[in-house]
């Protein structure tokens, strides 16, 4: 799992049961109207482990990791169908901006396994997603080591799992919210703050997203060092400086999360020719950049 992020997330309350816990190195919270059970949970935590065994490149033991020392075929679980097609949508649009092999990158800037937080050496472009993507599916067939991550969609996905478990375990009702990646199901109209980049006391809008999925992305949530943080543009493998907060409203969780990082380096119109989203979005000099049909308010 990555290390905790450095700000807490705003705790949101709509229902009047919530289930805190921490996983894959972040809080969450799930608001249901009555406490669930021990099963229920279990079965929660189980698909959450899950998720981290296959695709967390914090743990030797991932599916994802053996592609450090494994060049070949890997046939990745069902999930990856949904997200690779994501990241391939992604990477086609953003010219590589956006891609899983930016971990490279994360990682020789120090954002590494052992969380040593000490730049190790130059950083470059990602090595080409398109290429590996070849037989497609859930498959990718590399010809070199290279460092998978799928942080830019990877916790969203889990998000719409998640969700997916407690409905499978006849939970109607509920908000899951993973520091602020969020969808609920059958609660109604609810309202989200939209927490300041520059001073989290303060917030800048109010999304009310109802069943649709809220995602945010910034660059002060994991930073180190002078100017490094987690959000790095695929083509040059270096922290993005233009952008500093995003927000996005879709459909899913795992498409929200995947744009609120392709927000950073691609233009919305360019992703609008693609998917159906809303977005806020704060830019370094402070300037608001919004859609008008975004679901709430900014201020």
């Amino acid at each position: 799992m990555p290390p905790p992020e450095t700000t807490p997330p705003e705790t949101l309350r709509v229902l009047d049961h919530a289930w805190r816990f921490e996983a894959i190195g972040t809080a969450w919270q799930i608001d249901t109207d009555a406490p669930l059970d021990a099963v229920v949970r279990e079965r929660v935590g189980a698909r959450i482990e899950e998720y981290d065994r296959t695709w967390s490149r914090f743990r030797g033991d991932s599916a994802a990791s053996r592609l450090r020392t494994q060049p070949g075929e890997h046939v990745f679980p069902a999930e990856a169908v949904e997200l690779f097609a994501l990241y391939d949508a992604l990477a086609a649009l953003t010219g590589g901006g956006v891609t899983p092999f930016v971990g490279d990158a994360l990682e020789q800037l120090g954002y590494d396994p052992a969380y040593s937080l000490v730049p190790r050496g130059p950083v470059g472009p990602a090595a080409s997603w398109a290429e590996a993507r070849g037989a497609g599916g859930a498959t990718l067939l590399t010809t070199a080591p290279v460092v998978l991550d799928v942080g830019a969609a990877g916790k969203g996905q889990l998000v719409d799992l998640v969700l997916d478990e407690l409905t499978g375990a006849g939970v109607e009702r509920a908000v899951v919210d993973a520091s602020g990646d969020l969808r609920a199901r059958g609660v109604g109209a609810y309202r989200v703050a939209l927490e300041h980049p520059f001073d989290p006391r303060r917030a800048i809008g109010v999304a009310e997203p109802g069943e649709r999925a809220l995602c945010a992305s910034a660059g002060n949530r994991r930073a180190w060092g002078d100017g490094l943080h987690h959000v790095l543009d695929g083509r040059t493998g270096r922290p993005v400086d233009t952008i500093v907060a995003t927000w996005v409203v879709a459909d899913s969780t795992l498409v929200a999360d995947g744009l609120a990082t392709a927000l950073f380096v691609c233009p919305p119109e360019l992703l609008a020719e693609r998917f159906d989203f809303e977005f806020v979005r704060v830019l370094s000099d402070g300037t608001l950049h919004y859609s008008t049909r975004f679901p709430g308010e900014v201020f």
